[in-house]
Order: structure tokens, then sequence, then C-alpha cells
């Protein structure tokens, strides 16, 4: 009697255990997958971008969202997401869209990310609430209306609960900005759909509203440049397999057999994420930061070869080493013709100068610093902020610095106060 009470207890115990998890919701739908729904175009999408207020569902989201088009191309399929960045408590909708003879139909899940809340979301602009303008070859006109209606629930719940937006203005885009995901799109401790500094997570970093990001690079004991953060092989980023100690210990031959991340990724090298930003993503910056002390002449070599594939095909994109310590600083200065080089300095001013950095990235610890940066800026550098996550404080220097991106987990709230801004 007495192991079977110790036993009952254990099972008890580990029953109630609380699993934190934020799984994206299934997301089947018959009217969205039926015969007579077709994917929405590139230009289509674009159209319902804007600032949308909320009628129905502000309790919730808050008082307004932004709207964002973005895609993500494997091969030739391209896959279109319509994006919601709310107001309130670092909330969004992530949608597809599709259109059944003039009326168009939003598909997706929310995410609260502080917490674990999400739910389905089905929304509907309909011919006459601006489906028939959307679909139109016609550009939409500033007095055109669109309304979005709909409905969302809790987790696997059919969704219930009534939503409504209407547009209300264009995004904000006056001032170039760039929102820069950290780790590749977030942290793996937010819950999102795949684990941070892998492949996946970068495809999807558009998805969250960043225009950038930042990964972290490390290099095995046989010399490939992969993407990790920690310098030890544990349970935070891996799932468990009996293997410990500095990741640098290990070969890439090693790691990609036996090492998986929390989602079950492998781990990149630096030219699988390199390759995915370039062709998989409209992301247009990529921040290196280096993790190891060594030389950093492979690093550079993959920078030099993608800068070039990517003007190959038309696309403008950045790819800056950092700098963040004595170590990386003296290493890039061995580098030929350094000065040269696109990289990004964590360091001093002097310091930006002497390696002739184009961006200065102070921590956000140091405040708005907008005397130095106004002093950056007629260099004609650029300075980047890191890394921000509180809601006031990303308003903040969104509204009274001079910043030029910023650096956060969250880059769907960076995302609604850049582009919400009057």
């Amino acid at each position: 009697m007495k192991y079977f009470f110790i036993l009952t207890s254990f099972a008890f115990l580990f029953s109630c255990r609380r699993t934190f998890e934020a799984p994206i919701p299934d997301l089947a739908w018959d009217n969205f997958n039926s015969l007579s729904a077709v994917r929405l175009q590139n230009t289509q999408g674009q159209k319902m971008e804007g600032i949308y207020s909320f009628s129905d569902g502000s309790l919730d989201f808050g008082t307004e969202a932004a709207v964002k088009w973005s895609y993500t191309a494997i091969g030739s399929d391209t896959t279109y997401h319509l994006s919601f960045f709310c107001q309130k408590d670092v909330s969004y909708f992530i949608c597809e869209g599709k259109r059944v003879d003039s009326s168009i139909l939003l598909n997706g899940y929310w995410r609260r990310m502080i917490g674990t809340e999400t739910g389905r979301v089905r929304l509907t602009i309909t011919q006459q609430n601006g489906g028939a303008k959307i679909l139109s070859a016609l550009p939409l006109a500033s007095t055109d209306n669109i309304v979005i209606t709909g409905v969302y629930g809790d987790g696997e719940a059919v969704p219930d609960q009534p939503i409504q937006l209407q547009k209300m203005r264009p995004l904000f885009r006056a001032t170039p900005f760039e929102i820069i995901a950290h780790r590749g799109g977030g942290r793996t401790s937010d819950l999102l759909p795949a684990s941070e500094n892998s492949v996946e997570i970068i495809r999807m970093a558009s998805r969250f509203g960043a225009t950038g990001v930042e990964i972290d690079v490390r290099m095995t004991s046989d010399g490939v440049p992969i993407l990790y953060h920690d310098g030890t092989l544990n349970e935070r980023l891996i799932q468990k397999n009996g293997m410990i100690g500095p990741i640098e210990n290990y070969s890439y031959a090693q790691l990609s057999a036996l090492v998986r991340l929390i989602k079950g990724e492998r781990i990149p090298t630096l030219r699988e994420a390199l390759n995915a930003v370039v062709y998989n993503t409209p992301l247009r910056y990529v921040w290196l930061d280096t993790k190891y002390v060594g030389s950093l002449q492979k690093v550079r070599d993959l920078q030099v070869e993608f800068l070039q594939k990517a003007t190959a095909i038309g696309r403008s994109v950045t790819i800056t080493i950092g700098l963040p310590d004595r170590d990386a600083f003296e290493s890039f200065k061995k580098l030929p013709n350094y000065q040269n080089i696109p990289s990004v300095n964590e360091l001093t001013r002097e310091e930006v100068r002497e390696v002739n950095s184009p961006i200065w990235a102070p921590r956000f610890t140091l405040g708005l610093q907008n005397a130095e940066v106004a002093a950056v800026h007629a260099e004609g550098r650029k300075v980047f902020v890191w890394t921000l996550d509180i809601p006031a404080s990303i308003q903040e220097y969104l509204t009274n610095g001079q910043f030029d991106g910023i650096l956060s987990n969250y880059p769907s709230a960076v995302a609604y106060y850049y582009y919400a801004k009057q």
C-alpha cells in the first residue's frame, strides 16, 4: 500500500506538471480549402496592407493593427502571408489568403507572445467591403474602404468570437528602418513554430514583421561556419542526446548526424542560412553575430559570395559581419582590405571609425543617445540598437530616438510601432 501511494503521488505530480507550448492550431476550414478557392496574387495582397482599426476584438488585440504582406519562396512555389501586428500584448495574426468569386478569405492563427495564448482566426473581405477593389487590376484609391470581418477562437476551439477591422491609413514608410529579428526570427524559449537559428525560422521571420535577421555564427572543429547561439550543446537548444560540451569540439558531420534542435531541425551551416535569406525570403539585412574566436576569412568569403548572388537575381541585401567584442574586432582587422568590408560594430565610436564600420550598434541600456547618434549619422553611418523587447521602450525609441534599426526578439511589436507612426 505504501508503494502504491508513492507511485500514485508521482503519477499525480507528473500529470499536473505544466507544459509550456504554443503550437499552431489545426487550420482546416472547408470554405478556404474548397476547389473554388484560388490563391491571392502578390499585387492583390499588397493592396490589403495598411493600418486598421479594431471595432470587434479590441479587448484582446488593442485598438489597431499594422497589416503587412510577405512571402516565402521554395523553388518555384511561393506562399504569401498577411500578418496583423496588433497594438496589445505583442499579439499578431498570420494568415494565408484566397479568393472565392469576388470575396477574399484569410485563414490562419493568432498568437500572444507574452504567454502561450493562441488560436484560429478566419477572416473575410466581402465584395462590398473592398474585395472587388482588391481583386481588380486597378490600383486602390485613397478613398476606397476595406473592412475585414470574421471570428477567432482559443486553441483548437471552433472560432466564434467576432473580429472587425477597418482600414484607416497606409503603413508608415517615410523613414527607412530595419526591423531585425534576434536569432534568425526569435528565441526557442518564446515557443515559436521553429527553433532559433534554424533555416526554418529564417524563412518565417518576415511573417513576424522582420526586414532583417541577426544570426549567431560559430565554427566547428573542422572549420565549418554554423548557426548556434550558446557556447555548449545543452537541452535549452537541442533535443537530449547525451552530447555535451563546447560546440567547437565537434565536427560538422557529427553535429549534422547526431544533433537536432528543439523542434527537430538540423543545426544549419552559415551557407544554408544565407541561401535561405537570399532565395526564400524578402529579408534585406543580415547581421552575422560572430560568437567564436579565430579567423573570420570563411565568414568573409560567404559574405562576398551571397552579396554577389543577391545582386545577380536583382535583390538588394546587406550582409554585415558583427563585431561584438575585442577578439572579433582584432580578427576583423586581419582581413584584407578590412576597411571596405561591411560590418556592424558594437564597440566605441572610435573603433567604428577605425575599421570604417557602416553601422554602429550600441546596446539599448545606454539610452537614446540622440547627440551621439546624430554625430554618427553625420559621418554617413547608420545606428542600430539592441536588444529591445519591452513594448513601451520600443515605442519610446521609435518616437524619440533617431535609430535606423532595432534588434528585437519581438519583431512584431517593432513592426506595429514603426508602421503605425504618423
